[in-house]
């Protein structure tokens, strides 16, 4: 698979089949992901990789939050900005109803959140979970380093023949995924990315892009 195959067929996957995803593939994605750019070398992410039993039971703990309407721990940093503006009101707006309607879940639908976010906190069936943590001293620059690598991550999964599915969700039950992973104070989670392999037969929707002349400009043509 060549690099634009990767980028135009890699998706976030929202429905993984029950294959495990051996590790050795796992492993081969991470060591060649580790030559994604960052300022200054720093390389600032460190990653969790969760399977098997302890993913197990990470889902069953935060399922179970999600159920009882737990709203979640504080969070550490936004997922969007507090107003969202057009076009980006309108992006998001297009996108959860495509997405969620795929899931059949409603946009009227009064127990809407506690079925999303019961679906993110099983992580979507998907039998591996990576977990992203940055440095608590590491600046905005560092968090545009650790988009650079998961995105790296993500392209060479597809390379394997994986799907993944990146979840900002996670931080939601940021103190659960610690207790499972080990995370030490001084780390932020940045997001959580489920792995595996599509689930035969699931829907496959695809969210728009915006037109070029919307977000690239040329100077000096």
């Amino acid at each position: 698979m060549d690099v634009y195959e990767a980028v135009d067929s890699r998706r976030a996957v929202r429905a993984f089949g029950d294959e495990p995803v051996p590790e050795d593939v796992l492993e081969r994605v991470l060591a060649a992901a580790a030559r994604a750019p960052s300022s200054g070398n720093l390389q600032p992410w460190h990653l969790y990789v969760v399977t098997g039993e302890p993913l197990a039971g990470l889902k069953r703990r935060a399922t179970a939050r999600a159920l009882a309407g737990d709203p979640g721990d504080e969070r550490e940093y936004p997922m969007y900005p507090a107003e969202l503006t057009p076009p980006y009101l309108d992006r998001f707006a297009a996108a959860a109803t495509q997405r969620y309607a795929a899931l059949g879940i409603e946009r009227d639908d009064p127990a809407r959140p506690m079925k999303i976010a019961a679906l993110n906190s099983g992580a979507f069936g998907a039998p591996a979970v990576l977990f992203c943590y940055l440095d608590r001293t590491m600046g905005p620059g560092q968090w545009g380093d650790a988009g650079m690598y998961l995105q790296t991550v993500m392209l060479l999964l597809r390379a394997e023949g994986l799907h993944s599915c990146p979840q900002v969700m996670w931080t939601m039950y940021r103190k659960t995924v610690g207790d499972v992973v080990g995370a030490r104070d001084g780390r932020v989670l940045f997001c959580g990315v489920a792995v595996g392999f599509e689930k035969d037969g699931a829907p496959q929707p695809r969210t728009g892009r915006a037109d070029m002349a919307e977000t690239v400009t040329f100077v000096g043509r």
